[in-house]
């Protein structure tokens, strides 16, 4: 069990720092996350990885000279949010462009590839290659919907090598890709794991028993079976990786034993002394194996084989030296000094202060309106936070209830300061949006950045909008939520309570209701329609792969809006009230 923290909504910025102060030789602390205490050499493709924290070495431990340039670090089990990932890869970016590696999760997926799409967009050339080694959360005809699990460490590292020697980002990134399609993991787990702050672990094991197909952000496993021998645990391992070899391979083989937080080394060795002998006997070559700690889940007892299936190309770059803070392979030369290119703390901080628009006095008292809006959600996601973590933790991975808390509390404070220097309502309430999806991270934290972006445009800075512009912003936003996250109704998401709210609140505006009323009206008709998702099986998310786990409980994303609604419409009822 994790024991100590201070505030668990601060876990992750603390053990950055604490991370960084441990290791100053290799890496410095950046807007995001961390990069190489070296300068990127000029023309030097950027490999930029990421994810969420609580899997160390992952991801920060693996930045370094001959490894990655930079980590975006987003919350616990919570992937970095877009604007991580952005100031990461602009921290790091020397002009030979960007690859982007991480694992196949929803929220990474999401806010890797708007910041690729940003990138571009600034004349960055950048290209993404996701992970997806988990042969358990997908058949192979599907692979492409595969986890990302202690595999990442392969493809990082032959995408790092192939950039250190000098390849051009469309080789760097066709490397990655062919690193990717020759490696496979299996994991399980004799016990779950437990986030900061958390009365229990994300899910549990019964004594005697192992999970099967486990991810590493707190996923129940996909079977339960009887906890063998440590042999015969090697032999199902070893079994299932096996009859999953790529048709090409020429035999050569790197197995990466890794330890998921609690199993003991001691016990790992056991398991590959078998892993090795069965690997032996099927006529492969091992080559350089590794037994150890590469990506993590907290305190979570188990272990994942990974084996790399090499070719002549993957070999030569495999050899590659890497001297990273918790992963070193040969010998590298000392790093020069650090060199900020471009990214820095203090850019971002002067970028923040930056004056806001000019607005009326209209506009600034629905600004004020917005912010007490901000407030009864922060305060609402506070008094909800362990529901909210139980109920992702069924069949998710355990950390909306602290991520949404980290979003809303961003939002309110980036909305209360946006008002005390003269914002008006949209500029207010876009400063909380953007907050929100920076802190928040995660698939939750960029749906609720869009969403409350796209009711923020229909406000406007000057005048009072009416009911019309709220419902048409709050429409606007479920639009770009299912454009965004590609989720539809019954997919047992955010948007099975959001498009109802949606449509009730356009639906009794158009009738000349007072938006009072109607967002009180729309708010029952969400809470029943998150009600309802108890009955749906996951068809997007993390969830996915669980689908079944969820029968009987209502999606966390769905009923944490329905929460917000209701309060965000007793506010706009004190409001009315108190103007009569």
């Amino acid at each position: 069990m994790t024991r100590l923290w201070n505030d668990p909504a601060d876990f992750a910025d603390e053990m950055v720092d604490g991370f960084v102060a441990a290791n100053a030789r290799s890496v410095r602390r950046i807007t995001g996350g961390v990069a190489r205490a070296s300068a990127t050499p000029a023309g030097q493709v950027a490999v930029v990885i990421g994810g969420g924290s609580g899997h160390y070495p992952a991801f920060g431990g693996l930045v370094g000279v001959g490894l990655a340039h930079g980590a975006a670090m987003g919350n616990l089990f919570a992937s970095p949010s877009t604007q991580q990932v952005l100031a990461v890869a602009r921290a790091v970016e020397n002009g030979g462009g960007v690859l982007l590696s991480y694992g196949n999760y929803a929220g990474d997926v999401l806010n890797f590839d708007a910041a690729q799409e940003r990138l571009r967009a600034d004349g960055i050339p950048c290209e993404s290659v996701a992970v997806t080694d988990d042969i358990f959360s997908a058949p192979a005809d599907r692979s492409h919907e595969r986890r990302g699990i202690a595999g990442d460490l392969a493809v990082f590292r032959i995408a790092a090598a192939a950039a250190e020697r000098g390849g051009n980002l469309a080789e760097v990134a066709r490397v990655a890709s062919h690193a990717n399609a020759r490696t496979r993991s299996f994991g399980v787990a004799f016990s779950g794991c437990s986030l900061p702050g958390a009365a229990a672990p994300l899910f549990t094991v019964p004594q005697g028993r192992m999970a099967v197909g486990l991810g590493i952000h707190g996923e129940p496993g996909i079977d339960e079976v009887d906890i063998p021998t440590a042999d015969g645990l090697a032999e199902l391992l070893v079994e299932r990786l096996l009859a999953e070899r790529p048709a090409d391979a020429d035999g050569r083989v790197v197995p990466i034993l890794n330890g998921l937080g609690s199993s003991k080394y001691e016990e790992l060795f056991v398991v590959f002394r078998r892993v090795a002998q069965l690997l032996t006997e099927a006529g492969l070559e091992v080559v350089d194996p590794h037994v150890g700690e590469y990506c993590t889940s907290f305190d979570m007892a188990g272990l994942s084989l990974t084996l790399l299936w090499l070719d002549d190309e993957l070999a030569d770059l495999w050899e590659h030296p890497v001297d990273a803070p918790a992963y070193r392979r040969g010998a590298v030369a000392a790093p020069a000094g650090a060199t900020l290119v471009h990214g820095s703390e203090q850019e971002s901080r002067a970028d923040a202060a930056a004056s806001v628009p000019t607005a009326d006095d209209a506009s600034r008292d629905v600004a004020a309106a917005v912010v007490a809006a901000l407030d009864v959600t922060a305060a609402t996601i506070e008094a909800h936070v362990d529901e909210l973590g139980r109920l992702d933790a069924i069949a998710g991975d355990g950390d909306h209830g602290i991520g949404m808390q980290r979003g809303a509390r961003a939002a309110a404070s980036a909305a209360r300061e946006a008002l005390a220097a003269g914002a008006g309502a949209s500029t207010t309430l876009q400063r909380g949006a953007d907050a929100w999806g920076d802190r928040a991270g995660g698939t939750s934290g960029a749906l609720w950045g869009v969403m409350l972006g796209a009711i923020a445009a229909r406000l406007g800075d000057d005048g009072t909008p009416d009911a019309t512009a709220v419902a048409t912003g709050v429409s606007d936003a479920a639009a770009a939520v299912t454009a965004y996250g590609k989720a539809e109704l019954g997919d047992k998401t955010l948007v099975d309570a959001l498009l109802p709210y949606a449509t009730a609140l356009r639906e009794a505006v158009a009738t000349g209701t007072p938006l009072a009323a109607a967002a009180e009206a729309a708010a029952s008709v969400a809470t029943t329609a998150a009600a309802e998702t108890a009955d749906l099986v996951p068809r997007r998310g993390r969830a996915r792969t669980h689908g079944e786990h969820s029968l009987g409980t209502p999606d966390p994303g769905a009923h944490s809006f329905a929460l917000i609604a209701t309060a965000v419409a007793a506010v706009f009822t004190a409001d009315s009230e108190g103007s009569r």
